[in-house]
């Protein structure tokens, strides 16, 4: 029994992802963004497909919001912190949280510091038109 709980806590821990802040450089308007809060729902779309704002009416975050656009525009917006990355970036992202489509929701938790830890699984959020 205590085995499997060890593998299943195993599996579990490996299933989420971490991201380094330290390592992951996002662009606010003007600055590069700093993590302050402990948990985020994180957002990775394309400003030329969507609308963010009614991509989150979908997803009804519980954690302040952290959009990435992969389109890379930079735009502001009340209660969203809005970036942007380099194409390398953007691809490591990507690849590195096995993304298929966009755009994707999914919650991050501080894990250390800048380490933040995937929280839950992929959100593909589906929108109608």
């Amino acid at each position: 029994m205590v085995a499997a709980f060890f593998f299943y806590y195993n599996y579990k821990f490996k299933e989420y992802k971490f991201l380094d802040f330290d390592k992951i450089i996002l662009y606010e308007k003007h600055k590069i963004f700093e993590p302050k809060e402990k948990e985020y729902t994180l957002i990775i779309f394309s400003s030329r497909m969507n609308d963010i704002n009614k991509l989150i009416k979908k997803i009804n975050p519980k954690y302040p919001i952290l959009a990435v656009d992969i389109y890379q525009q930079r735009k502001d917006y009340n209660n969203i912190i809005y970036t942007t990355a380099g194409i390398n970036t953007i691809i490591k992202i990507i690849q590195f949280l096995n993304i298929y489509e966009v755009p994707v929701a999914l919650n991050i938790k501080q894990y250390n510091k800048k380490l933040y830890k995937q929280d839950s699984p992929l959100e593909v959020i589906k929108m109608v038109n």
